[in-house]
């Protein structure tokens, strides 16, 4: 028995179970301190009721011998692809259904894709970054380059002609750093894959909270990305299905590499792996896109973004730098004392009960900068706010 010796390359343990294990300490030490947690980028505001009605609905169907469905189509229900064809055209950006492939999650076809393509390819990763993006590929043995990203540049890293890379991520907004592209910063990259003969992965998780109309929601905004793109999307954060697991990725059909059409195999791909997602979510996910479905999830989206102001307020009476905010649920902050990442992270629990995100456990870039995100409670927020505004004006 042969094993894949690339799992031996991994860190020993995941960035989030190194902060939860702090937390457990700090809180067996100090049991009468409350804790608020603005760290890992989980929803907390319950599923519309749009949604579960919907679900219930189709529950109900299943139990009946009319209203039954057993093995669905892997690639998704042709009702919640015309919802999602739907809510791109609203934007602008025509879809055929047949490039829509529903799935159980972003994280999980952010992975899987890479099947499509040889182990002797190299990948351009941002630095900072979400950490599956290196660990998908560590575990698979291909070389990954590194787009060094600065608060000079905004963390918003840009193509290097001298770099060769044939697999890009893209994630717009950018979790950690929350900074998002225009389109014209989009298109670069879009002229550097197609001169590079490379594919883009671009991860849109979080499109939903763009408000701006200069940045796009989707690479197709962009002239030539059909050609060089795979888009990578989920329910959970525009939806709260964390808990639920539903999400989409578009492959174009003009996409071909090595004489090989991308769409195809991913289809083959999926009826080959996979046994799709259960009817009844995919009925919720579909709610998402009706009119009051819409106005509802807005509702839930206002209420994170008001936390992001909260927290992003307090922050400027402290004048301390930080990018996204706006356009995006996370909170990019330099770390106030030009304390390191897990200094300020062991500062901030110990002065304010707060539990937020060490910037370096995204990349080396990540030194010295931190993470807070806007997905908690609302008065906890304010409180968490306060706190930090208290504890850095005192240092």
């Amino acid at each position: 028995m042969k094993m894949n010796k690339h799992y031996n390359e991994l860190k020993a343990s995941y960035l989030f179970v190194d902060i939860a294990h702090k937390v457990a300490a700090y809180q067996e030490a100090h049991p009468e301190k409350e804790i608020i947690r603005l760290g890992i980028g989980d929803v907390t505001q319950p599923l519309a009721k749009c949604v579960v009605d919907a679900m219930h609905d189709a529950v109900t169907e299943m139990g009946t011998k009319e209203g039954f469905h057993g093995y669905g189509p892997e690639q998704g229900y042709p009702f919640l692809k015309q919802a999602i064809q739907g809510y791109y055209a609203g934007r602008g950006t025509k879809l055929d259904e047949d490039e829509i492939f529903i799935s159980d999650g972003a994280k999980s076809d952010l992975a899987n894709v890479l099947g499509l393509f040889d182990v002797d390819n190299t990948v351009l990763v941002p630095d900072p970054v979400y950490p599956t993006y290196v660990d998908d590929n560590v575990t698979d043995g291909r070389k990954i380059i590194y787009g060094r990203t600065s608060q000079e540049n905004g963390f918003l890293g840009m193509p290097d002609d001298s770099v060769k890379a044939d697999i890009i991520y893209i994630c717009s907004p950018n979790n950690p750093t929350g900074a998002a592209y225009t389109r014209t910063q989009l298109k670069a990259w879009v002229e550097y894959a197609r001169k590079n003969n490379a594919i883009i992965l671009y991860d849109a998780a979080y499109e939903c909270f763009i408000s701006d109309g200069e940045l796009a929601r989707s690479i197709f905004e962009i002239d030539g990305a059909r050609e060089c793109a795979i888009e990578i999307c989920s329910f959970s954060k525009i939806a709260g299905f964390t808990g639920t697991r539903c999400g989409y990725t578009v492959v174009p059909k003009d996409l071909e590499r090595d004489g090989m059409n991308i769409n195809k195999l991913w289809l083959r791909r999926q009826t080959t792996k996979f046994n799709g997602v259960p009817y009844v979510v995919q009925r919720g996910a579909a709610a998402v896109f009706t009119e009051s479905g819409m106005a509802e999830i807005q509702h839930n989206l206002d209420y994170y973004r008001k936390n992001a102001k909260v927290i992003a307020d307090a922050l400027d009476e402290c004048d301390v730098w930080y990018c996204g905010g706006k356009n995006s649920p996370y909170i990019w902050l330099r770390c106030p004392g030009s304390m390191k990442s897990w200094e300020f992270f062991d500062w901030l629990l110990e002065n304010c009960g707060v539990v937020g995100t060490p910037g370096v456990g995204f990349g080396e870039c990540g030194e010295g900068y931190f993470r807070l995100t806007a997905f908690g409670d609302a008065e906890k927020t304010k409180v968490a706010a306060e706190r930090i505004k208290t504890a850095i004006k005192a240092l």
